[in-house]
């Protein structure tokens, strides 16, 4: 079991869920980069690993130059992988990659409101209550009209994506998409954001998370 979140990651290597939750959350913010206005296309990932989603979906992707994006991830070797994988694409200029806690308001200010919401990975550490606080919280990091994308495992035969769907269809957003991997245990959706759009966060907090890694998978 993996003892942090670098070690974490190393399970896309060899886990097909993992693996195929990448896929589509690529496929996802292809489509969001692809619907996107013309001009300059502001993202924020939160929680964001190595940025393995974005960064894999910028290599080839037509609208790569528009992009300008803020990726807040706590663990100092994966932002070392990711800014290394930034580097190596020539985006270093239009991405940076802070090594922070993405819970923290202040690590987005500059970067927000965004088109493209990252968070993937994130809610299946987050209390209930903590997940609403963040889905609360696109106020501030959203601007009308962005996209968010996001993804929920389900365990023990609980469905646990369902939720975070209505949640999110009750608070300003539309669902564009929801995929299930075909090993039927990770949801992956898209949704548009159609709420107000707050200079300022509610609060200074905009989460609790309480994940581990070795709980994780």
């Amino acid at each position: 079991m993996p003892k942090d979140w670098y070690e974490w990651h190393d399970l896309y290597k060899t886990e097909p869920r993992l693996q195929q939750r990448l896929e589509i959350v690529r496929e996802f913010i292809g489509y969001s980069l692809n619907a996107s206005p013309d001009g300059a296309i502001r993202i924020v990932s939160v929680c964001a690993g190595d940025g393995r989603d974005l960064l894999g979906t910028l290599e080839n992707h037509p609208r790569r130059n528009d992009v300008h994006a803020r990726l807040v991830e706590l663990n100092p070797q994966l932002v070392e992988r990711g800014r290394a994988t930034i580097e190596s694409l020539g985006l270093a200029k239009q991405i940076e990659f802070i090594n922070g806690d993405a819970a923290i308001a202040n690590n987005y200010v500059g970067a927000v409101p965004a088109d493209i919401v990252i968070a993937c990975g994130v809610f299946g550490n987050l209390t209930e209550a903590e997940l609403n606080r963040l889905l609360d919280n696109l106020s501030f990091l959203s601007k009308p009209g962005a996209f968010v994308i996001w993804t929920r495992g389900h365990s023990n035969g609980i469905p646990y994506s369902e939720n975070v769907r209505k949640v999110l269809s009750t608070s300003g957003s539309a669902e564009v998409n929801f995929k299930i991997t075909a090993t039927g245990d990770m949801g992956v959706g898209l949704h548009r954001y159609f709420g107000e759009s707050l200079p300022q966060p509610k609060e200074q907090q905009l989460f609790v998370f309480s994940g581990v890694p070795s709980k994780a998978r």
